[in-house]
């Protein structure tokens, strides 16, 4: 909670969830406000902070990794390059398929081969949906289990989530996907940014065996 400046003769009550500067008579605030208006704007300011808790809340859940989700995952680091047999590598790789070791941060590190990218690790974030990912659901690093939560994020918001829970990787969790990652064909089979494209049987069939090899180990 911020500090707040200390002056003559002020004091600061708690009020529910609001807090209210008492001033002397006469002085900066209005005593005309009536008991009825000081009560709307305790509701509303209550009704916000509700509201702001919820949502950090939110932000804040990891996400579950059921049978699911882990193939979703895996699926989504094969087609972007960065499977690597399953092994944690796929999690240092840049664009371009070079490693970087640090794994407290983003490398954010620019490569140009056919194209130029900062992306890295095992979903090729973008530095900028990195730190905005990161900062939404407040995580510490780039290690392996914090990358798996960012990608389920961005899987969440393309509204692909409840689909591949519900009916695995079909289609149109395929279309949703492709406009976060370039490896992924929309209806049409092709990229929604004009680049390498896997299909969609060729997905779909490393999904299924991937989630009916994570079911037996399980």
């Amino acid at each position: 909670m911020p500090s707040v400046p200390a002056f003559n003769r002020k004091t600061l009550v708690a009020i529910g969830a609001v807090s209210v500067l008492l001033l002397p008579f006469g002085q900066g605030l209005h005593a005309e406000r009536s008991n009825e208006r000081l009560q709307q704007d305790d509701a509303i300011q209550t009704g916000l902070t509700k509201t702001e808790q919820v949502q950090e809340l939110l932000a804040a859940r990891p996400y579950r990794i059921t049978p699911e989700r882990r193939a979703l995952l895996n699926t989504i680091r094969y087609a972007e390059g960065t499977w690597k047999d399953g092994r944690d590598l796929g999690y240092r790789v840049l664009y371009g398929g070079s490693l970087f070791r640090d794994l407290s941060r983003h490398p954010e590190r620019l490569v140009v081969k056919r194209y130029a990218s900062a992306a890295a690790g095992a979903y090729q974030f973008l530095p900028a949906t990195w730190r905005q990912v990161a900062r939404e659901l407040k995580l510490p690093s780039f290690e392996p289990q914090h990358q798996d939560q960012a990608a389920l994020r961005l899987v969440e918001r393309r509204g692909a989530l409840e689909e591949v829970d519900r009916r695995g990787l079909t289609p149109s969790a395929m279309h949703r996907l492709a406009p976060e990652w370039a490896s992924f064909p929309t209806y049409a089979g092709t990229s929604a940014y004009g680049q390498p494209v896997k299909s969609q049987a060729e997905l779909a069939r490393f999904y299924s065996n991937n989630l009916r090899e994570i079911r037996q180990g399980a």
